[in-house]
C-alpha cells in the first residue's frame, strides 16, 4: 500500500546521520520535503529523524552492502512508489588516519604507500556505492514529474586542478579519497551522459573544505557553509540546468 498522503517533494539522502547530510536533511525538511534519512546505523539514523522531527524518516541503507539498499529501494517502492530527489552523500575519507594530522596522513597515502586496501575499502564507499545506490534507485526517480540527482564530491577530485602546480590541496591527492572523487566524477559524468535526454536532471556539488568526522573536524567552514551548495542545487527547480559540478555559490569547478 502505497502512502496516499499528499507531499510536496521527497528526498533520499545518503549519510545523513551526521555532517553534510544532517544539514541537508534538515534544511530541505525545513524547505517542505519528506526526507529519507539514509543511515548506514538505523539507531543514529532514528536519532537523527528524532533531531529534526515531523518529515524526517530514518531508513537503514548500507552503500556498500547489495541486500541494503535493494532493501531501502524495496520500502520506497512500497510506501511510496516514487523518488523526487536522490543526494548521494555518504562517503568516508580513511580507514587508518586516527589521531594523524591531515598533513602526516597525507605523508602515508601517496601512491607509493598507501595500502591498496585502504584505497578498495574508500572506493567501495565512495564510488561503487554511489554507483550502487543509483542503479537500484533510478526506476523510482524517473517515475517523478520533476527528479534530481545531486553527487556530493569534492574540489580534490579536479584533475584540472591538480595537474596546476599552484592549487594549494596538490599535495594531498593520492588514490584514496581525492582519486576516489575524482572517479565519482567519472560515474557521474556517466549518469549525465546516459540521462541528457531526459528530464532527470544530474548534478555534481562540492561542498567545500568542511569541517566534519571525515576530516577529523580539521575543515574551515561549518556544516551549514558546507551544505550550502549541495542545498540550493538540491533545491533548483526542473527548468534549471543538468551536468554540472559547482562549489558555492554556482561556482563551476574545472573537471
Amino acid at each position: 500500500m502505497k502512502n496516499e498522503t499528499k507531499i510536496k517533494r521527497l528526498a533520499l539522502v545518503t549519510g545523513a546521520n551526521q555532517g553534510i547530510g544532517l544539514q541537508v536533511a534538515k534544511e530541505l525538511v525545513a524547505a517542505g520535503h519528506t526526507v529519507l534519512l539514509g543511515s548506514r546505523d538505523l539507531a543514529k539514523g532514528e536519532a537523527a529523524a528524532k533531531e529534526i522531527g515531523q518529515g524526517a524518516i530514518a531508513l537503514q541503507i548500507d552503500v556498500t552492502d547489495q541486500a541494503s539498499i535493494n532493501a531501502a529501494a524495496a520500502f520506497i517502492e512500497k510506501e511510496f512508489g516514487y523518488l523526487d530527489l536522490l543526494v548521494n552523500n555518504a562517503a568516508i575519507s580513511n580507514t587508518r588516519k586516527g589521531d594523524l594530522s591531515l598533513l602526516e596522513y597525507a605523508k602515508v597515502s601517496m601512491a607509493s604507500n598507501i595500502p591498496l586496501d585502504e584505497v578498495r575499502a574508500i572506493w567501495e564507499t565512495n564510488v561503487f556505492g554511489v554507483l550502487a545506490v543509483y542503479q537500484a534507485m533510478l526506476p523510482l526517480v524517473r517515475r517523478s514529474a520533476a527528479p534530481r540527482i545531486v553527487n556530493v564530491s569534492s574540489g580534490v577530485g579536479s584533475l584540472t586542478l591538480n595537474a596546476d602546480p599552484n592549487f594549494p590541496y596538490r599535495g594531498f591527492y593520492s588514490p584514496g579519497y581525492a582519486a576516489s572523487k575524482t572517479a565519482l566524477n567519472g560515474i557521474t559524468l556517466a549518469m549525465m551522459n546516459e540521462l541528457e535526454n531526459t528530464n532527470v536532471k544530474v548534478n555534481l556539488v562540492s561542498p567545500g573544505f568542511t569541517s566534519t568526522a571525515l576530516n577529523k573536524f580539521e575543515g574551515t567552514e561549518s556544516v551549514e557553509e558546507g551544505s550550502r551548495e549541495v542545498v540550493r542545487v538540491a533545491l533548483l527547480g526542473p527548468e534549471a540546468p543538468s551536468g554540472t559540478f559547482t562549489r558555492w555559490e554556482n561556482e563551476n569547478i574545472p573537471w
